[in-house]
Formats: structure tokens, sequence, C-alpha cells
């Protein structure tokens, strides 16, 4: 496998702090003022004006080597190597001009057999800290003579007032090359970023390798290794919640890759939102809030520096990084066996949506192709309230090639190992956004644990009058009317013109792709 260019990290004169501890980075952030520490010791920063991700200023550098590979579009949008080249040596020379610096080595994927080197070069003490925290660290003797197979720099206080010379869409840019291995961070401070980028350097290269890239958490039973279940969905549909079970071992809570062997997490940490956070429902999750975990754009008592978690003062999506560590018993190394349940969690923002379904193939091969979601306030910069969207294979802003690549890869594996796939709704109830209300917690859990304990699978169903998805007739703790999204609505009419809406939408989409006969037939009214 090629490594990034060594000269990407040459810096002139400025100090490159390498590898620094948790609690040297956390004083020097302090010291700079980054942030403050919030009373559980955690640290909290503000990101700026951009507080999610920025989809429409991330481009790839368009060669010859990977263009026939790409899904150009609005997702991959291109850049010239001559623009790359221009937006990377202003961001080198902003950099080199800084007294200090601060560089993170390690690894992405918990598997050694298909693990990437990654470093990590910020301008922020703080920036580095995420990058030591989502990552996985090397041990000190694996830092001798690291040479990265990827190189991400982050230029977080850099403007590029000049942008449309370069072929940008504002001062702000995510630029990624796959043939140099490189990414050049200029403008934004929010730090999911650096994540992303490396999860979607993963997207491209494990393919080739034989494996499985996927967005999803994963956990295990704490008594049978055997029962591993996957959950697929984007930002706020619930991945990391549902997947911190104190019954359950964390796997991961966001990437991971299916190989032959099983399942492996490609990061080190977790990525949670924070938005009503609560040690009652999620208690795995608040009690990781401690020393070494960043907090973002969380509100503090400004006298007893505790979060305001209900607060969405700056943000919707606030968010929360600790080391998969942080959780009771999580599985490290962070591996394990192939799953036997597969879940994919739809955040339905028009509360029609069954809240429950088991999946054929050909349903399950249908609903992944569509990834049908409601992006939430917060996770994209202009995303201001629950909007539906159609992101393929639950990860579309993260996938360099074509979906259908992915989802080929999805069939492939679910021959192979006959798991079980469902499809359950996180999103509303009772009417759409606005006029109904989000399924409370407990039912979704409840949903999960008849899925993981196989109950659920003996259990007796119905179709659904729209979509043609089987419902169950009754799930241990949740009230039947539930179960039969229509029977929620105080007015039938409505949830009947809404379900047939989202049923044209779902039909409207799936003709962007080529799929067989049986999978298009599996899809709404086939």
């Amino acid at each position: 496998m090629p490594t990034a260019s060594k000269t990407f990290l040459d810096f002139g004169q400025a100090t490159i702090h390498r590898n620094l501890s948790t609690a040297a980075l956390i004083e020097t952030a302090l010291r700079r003022g980054e942030g403050t520490l919030a009373a559980s010791g955690a640290l909290n920063v503000d990101t700026g004006d951009r507080t999610g991700r920025s989809p429409r200023d991330k481009f790839l550098e368009d060669t010859a080597g990977v263009h026939g590979e790409i899904e150009w579009g609005s997702v991959n949008q291109s850049i010239s190597p001559e623009h790359f080249a221009a937006v990377e040596e202003l961001a080198l020379d902003h950099l080199g001009r800084k007294k200090d610096l601060f560089r993170f080595d390690g690894y992405a994927g918990a598997d050694p057999e298909y693990r990437l080197k990654v470093s990590v070069v910020t301008e922020e003490a703080w920036h580095c800290l995420f990058a030591k925290t989502l990552f996985i660290n090397a041990p000190a003797a694996a830092l001798e003579g690291f040479e990265p197979d990827w190189v991400v720099v982050n230029a977080c206080n850099l403007r590029l007032a000049d942008h449309d010379r370069f072929g940008l869409n504002s001062p702000v840019a995510v630029l990624q090359s796959l043939e140099q291995r490189k990414v050049v961070i200029v403008g934004t401070r929010y730090a999911g970023e650096i994540k992303k980028s490396i999860f979607y350097a993963m997207n491209f290269d494990l393919p080739n390798l034989g494996v499985f890239p996927m967005h999803c958490s994963a956990n295990v039973d704490r008594e049978d290794p055997g029962n591993v279940a996957l959950f697929f969905g984007l930002s706020g549909t619930g991945k990391t919640t549902l997947s911190a079970d104190p019954n359950r071992p964390l796997i991961g809570d966001d990437e991971h890759g299916w190989s032959d062997k099983g399942i492996f997490n490609i990061e080190g940490g977790c990525y949670a939102k924070c938005i009503r956070l609560s040690q009652q429902g999620e208690p795995q999750i608040y009690d990781a809030i401690r020393f070494g975990s960043v907090l973002e754009n969380v509100v503090l008592d400004p006298v007893t520096r505790k979060p305001d978690y209900d607060s969405d003062a700056k943000t919707e999506n606030t968010r929360v990084t600790y080391p998969v560590s942080y959780i009771p018993g999580a599985v490290i190394p962070s591996i394990g066996d192939h799953p036997r349940n597969v879940i994919f969690l739809a955040a339905d923002a028009f509360g029609v949506l069954p809240p429950v379904s088991r999946l054929t193939r050909e349903q399950a091969m249908y609903y992944f192709i569509n990834g049908y979601t409601s992006k939430l306030g917060g996770t994209e910069a202009g995303v201001t309230e629950p909007q539906p969207s159609f992101s393929p294979c639950f990860g579309g802003p993260f996938l360099p090639r074509p979906p259908m690549v992915y989802a080929d890869w999805l069939a492939r594996r679910l021959d192979e190992r006959g798991a079980s796939v469902w499809l359950l709704n996180t999103g509303w109830t009772g009417g759409p956004y606005g006029t109904g209300h989000r399924f409370p917690l407990e039912y979704t859990r409840a949903f999960v644990t008849a899925i993981l304990d196989g109950s659920l699978s003996s259990a007796d169903f119905q179709p659904d009058e729209v979509f043609g998805l089987p419902l169950p007739r009754k799930v241990p703790g949740v009230p039947a009317d539930v179960l039969k999204p229509r029977q929620t609505w105080p007015n039938s009419n409505a949830y009947d013109a809404k379900a047939r809406h989202l049923a044209a939408l779902f039909r409207d989409n799936d003709a962007k792709y080529e799929m067989a006969a049986a999978v298009r037939a599996a899809g709404p009214g086939g």
C-alpha cells in the first residue's frame, strides 16, 4: 500500500509537538484558550460558525488514476490537481508560520491485517486530542520511523477569501486526494471533518482488500460472542445510543469493516450527540464524559461548569468524543464475529414509516440502496430542522465509489452468513415533525431487545398497507397500537396521504439505480 508524501509533513520553522499525552494536550488547549474544563473534567470547545460537516465544501482531487472509480456528483465534487496543489500550498504556508503545531500518529482499523497508518497535523491542540481520542493509538515502539499511509492537515483558522479562483463554494474547504493520500482542511473548526475524511479513505481502500466498509455501530452479547449486531444509520438516528447497552459490550459506534473473518472497528473512539443527553436515558454515554473527553458546542453553566445538554443555543448538533475504552466492558481490540442481526435505522420525519419490520433479502437490498432517513438539525451546515433525505447505503456523504459497489457487498455478506435484517424507525409517530412526536427511547430499546434475543424472529407478522413491510402484531413492552403507524394518527386520511407521498419519494429515488427487478419490486407498492 502506498504511503503519503513525506514532504507533506514539512512545516517550515514551526515546532511540531508529536504524540503528546492526553493530559499535555488538555493543558495546552486550556493555556491557549481553545476551551474550558467542564465540571466532569471534559474539555469543552466551541467550533465557531461551522457546527456540523460542510458537504458543499468537500472536494476530491480528480486524477486519471481514480477518475473511473468515483461516483462524481454533488457528494464527490471534483477539484483539479492544480487547484488542489494551490490550496495545499496556502495551507502549508499558513501552518508553517505558526509557532507550534501538533501531530498525532496512529491507526484506522482495529484488525492489523487491514489497518491504515494515519498522521494528523493541527494548529490547535484540541484537534490533536480529538484525533488521539477517535483513532487507534499506536504503541510507543511502533512510532519509531512511523510512515503514514494517510496524512490529514487541519488549517482550521485559514479562510480562503478568494475561494472562487480555486473553484470552491466558500472560504471553507475540505480537500482529499486518493492518489496522494492527503487531506487538507481549511477554514472549519468542526472536528468531525478529520474523522470522516479517514472513513472516506477506508471506503475507497477496503473493497480492494476484500472488506465491506460500513457506516454502522456494533455490539455483542456478553454471554454469546456469536451474537453480534450491526446498526446502520446516519447521524442522529441512534447508532451510538442503541449500541451503548450495558448488557452488550460495545465494539464500535460508527464505522466498521466486514471481512471474511468477521467485523472490526475502524476507530478507537466514539463521537456521540449530546443534545438532551441524560444519565437516566443513556448512562454509558453520560458517564463517559470525563477527563480525556472532548465536548463540542455544549453550553456550560458559568458558575458550576455543568453542561446543559438540553440547550441548543449553539447548535442541535452538540457532540462528545471519548475513547471506546470509556464504555464499561467495551471489546478491546474492537473485533467481533460475523453479525447475526443487521438493523437499519431511519429517523422518519413524515411519521409514517413502520416502527419495526423484518426485511426479506430483496427488501434489505432495496432499503439499503435507498438509505432513507431525515437529516437532523445541525448535523450539516444549513440544516436547522429535520429534512427527509435519501443517503445510499446509510452513508452517502462518505462513499467515493458508486453506491451499488457497497450494496453488492451487503448482498454478498448476507448470502454468505444468513444474517437477519430489520428496519427500525427511530423518528416520528402520531404525525409528522411538528405535529407528532419521536418514538420514546424505551419503545425503541424494546424493539432492539426483541430482535437481539431472537423473540421477534418468531413473531406473527402482517404486511403494512403502503410499504408492504412485515409488521409484528405484538412486541413485549410496546403498546399494540404503536406497531401500526396509521392507528397513531388522529386523522387516518392525513396519514394515507403522507404515506403515499413518502412511497412516491422512494420510487423517484430508486429510479437513480440499476437494480434487479425483484429488488425494485420489494419497494413501496411493489
